[in-house]
């Protein structure tokens, strides 16, 4: 349960507990970040729209994380990880939250890592972990084509061997950060079969690539995070198939797995609801019996899924894929974090209707908005963020597949439906 403390701030009453080891190295974590984190980087990430932070923001925090050793904490050390334990990454992921961090991107680091280090080669290994690390590759996802989302398997971009290349056409769309990202992992079809899923080649993509055109698509926000992607008799080297070709469904459901389930949330979530609880009181809402009951009952969810994320931590850090729990932190997660968004968006009240994003850290650019000369904005700083945060997070419940189809994969593989 969650209640106010002494000092008005919202704390939750359950607690880990965490023996010696862990209470120092917590301490040498949070020593860590009030020397590396900016007051001015604390501010640009509390003021984030969307789960991304600005692209130059996320790679300067990523260059000073990588500089301690901290970039890939779920990585093996012998790939650039940490080693750390189950208990150690939750502690790390909680005082980054706590901490007001700003976030990295995932593609890189949280998707195409770990199925490098699982189904690549030792040369694709030893070739793009590193530069990943360092952010020297900074990566997008290229699987939802037209007509092919959550029905994944169903893609139509083509690769016809030629010699030792594939020639890629094809379309891709809602790339994240295709405008900007210098790699691409892809499933493209190298052959039709019978069973839609057999024939699909996981496929790393240099996007200087000739044939290769990005095309903006704008967010409900005004952000341009989100890109079409044409690839036109694109040539890449079959060395950049990730384990066999024709077998890349099997590569692309275990980065699912990471994408869905495979990171640290909670800590993410318990933030976001302190600083709604903390709107709620300079707003007056403190005493609203309706608002702060369907607060609490938010933050009850969040803790029951803290209980099932420390339970894939564990499993990960035995070496264990999250398999179809991560479905369930998929969905569940993706859930509440639109209702604290929601909670948000209440709160703020007659704020959150100027559209005012140079007051915020857009996760991209917002071409279409022209500020105002004298730079100002209207309203309180809890209240900036409110619209643009509820808009962007539409779209949670319906990336790395919908929701839907998330409790499909769950009454199949947990509830054999």
């Amino acid at each position: 349960m969650w209640q106010f403390s002494a000092e008005r701030k919202w704390e939750n009453a359950v607690r880990v507990s965490w023996n010696e080891a862990e209470l120092a190295f917590r301490d040498e974590v949070r020593g860590f970040l009030d020397a590396a984190l900016t007051p001015a980087m604390r501010a640009d990430a509390r003021r984030m729209t969307s789960v991304y932070a600005p692209h130059e923001l996320s790679m300067t925090w990523q260059a000073i994380l990588h500089a301690r050793g901290w970039a890939a904490p779920a990585w093996p050390v012998e790939h650039g990880g940490c080693g750390w334990s189950a208990a150690q990454r939750y502690i790390f992921a909680s005082e980054l939250a706590a901490a007001d961090a700003p976030a990295l991107s995932p593609m890189g680091l949280g998707m195409c890592g770990p199925v490098l280090i699982s189904h690549g080669s030792d040369a694709q290994k030893a070739h793009y972990l590193p530069k990943i690390l360092t952010g020297e590759h900074f990566w997008c996802q290229g699987y939802s084509e037209p007509g092919s989302g959550s029905d994944l398997a169903s893609l139509q971009m083509s690769a016809v061997s030629d010699g030792d290349d594939l020639v890629c056409s094809g379309h891709k769309l809602w790339t994240t950060h295709a405008n900007i990202a210098n790699w691409i992992f892809c499933l493209v079809r190298t052959s039709r079969e019978a069973i839609p899923q057999r024939g699909i080649t996981f496929l790393l993509i240099d996007m200087t690539s000739p044939g290769i055109e990005v095309a903006p698509i704008l967010m409900l926000s005004g952000e341009h995070i989100q890109n079409d992607v044409f690839f036109t008799d694109v040539r890449v080297p079959k060395a950049n198939v990730v384990g066999r070709i024709g077998e890349g469904w099997s590569v692309a459901k275990y980065l699912m797995e990471f994408e869905r389930g495979g990171g640290v949330a909670t800590p993410s979530l318990k933030a976001r609801l302190g600083r709604i609880c903390a709107m709620a009181v300079a707003e007056g809402l403190a005493s609203d019996a309706d608002f702060m009951g369907r607060l609490n009952a938010v933050a009850i969810e969040i803790e029951a899924l803290e209980a099932v994320e420390l339970q894939i931590l564990a499993s990960l850090s035995q070496g264990d894929a999250p398999g179809a729990k991560s479905s369930m932190m998929k969905t569940v997660g993706t859930e509440i974090s639109q209702r604290l968004t929601e909670l948000a968006l209440e709160a703020a009240g007659a704020y959150g209707a100027p559209y005012q994003p140079h007051a915020t850290s857009p996760g991209g650019a917002t071409p279409k908005f022209r500020p105002p000369s004298d730079q100002g904005y209207v309203g309180p700083d809890h209240s900036l963020t409110a619209a643009a945060k509820y808009l962007n997070d539409r779209a949670g419940s319906i990336y790395a597949g919908t929701n839907e189809i998330q409790r499909n994969i769950i009454a199949k593989a947990v509830l054999g439906l």
